[in-house]
């Protein structure tokens, strides 16, 4: 059982901080592909994923980990000619940042679970938004395609 400190945390912290500057980088597509009426919701998930990014950065650090970098560049799971699949993708990066802070709620205890169970709510409430339905158990969809949510993240992947 983790006890909120040492590696188990630390790892936890650094998948997240990945999944975020993943979903930082999407979410960029997002913006550039989602009908005009859906672009400030892109706007401000940009910006809460760009917050929680910063967090973990500072977290990582205060843990005496040096915070993993974003890459240059990411594959997207699927092409995102339009507003339509922009929508999908934005689901999907949420669907995968829920992945990574329900890892971090288990590593976490005390402020640290509570921050991480907030993310992974906010996560789910924006993934029924772009959706427009929900899932039984957020944070843990991929888990049924995926041995480990650490091994798989995010919904786009670096560059290399």
């Amino acid at each position: 059982m983790a006890d909120g400190t040492g590696n188990d945390l630390l790892a936890a912290v650094q998948a997240a901080l990945r999944a975020e500057h993943a979903a930082v980088y999407g979410y960029g597509v997002v913006g550039g592909r989602i009908r005009e009426g859906r672009r400030a919701e892109a706007k401000t998930a940009y910006d809460a994923h760009r917050a929680r990014r910063d967090d973990l950065r500072r977290t990582a650090r205060d843990l005496g980990g040096t915070p993993e970098e974003s890459a240059g560049a990411y594959a997207l799971p699927f092409p995102v000619p339009d507003s339509a699949a922009a929508a999908r993708l934005a689901a999907d990066i949420e669907d995968k940042i829920g992945g990574a802070y329900s890892d971090l709620v288990r590593a976490a205890s005390g402020d640290r679970r509570r921050a991480a169970a907030d993310a992974l709510r906010e996560a789910a409430v924006r993934a029924v938004r772009w959706r427009g339905g929900s899932v039984a158990f957020p944070g843990l969809t991929e888990r049924a395609a995926v041995p480990s949510a650490s091994a798989s993240a995010s919904s786009v992947t670096p560059r290399t």
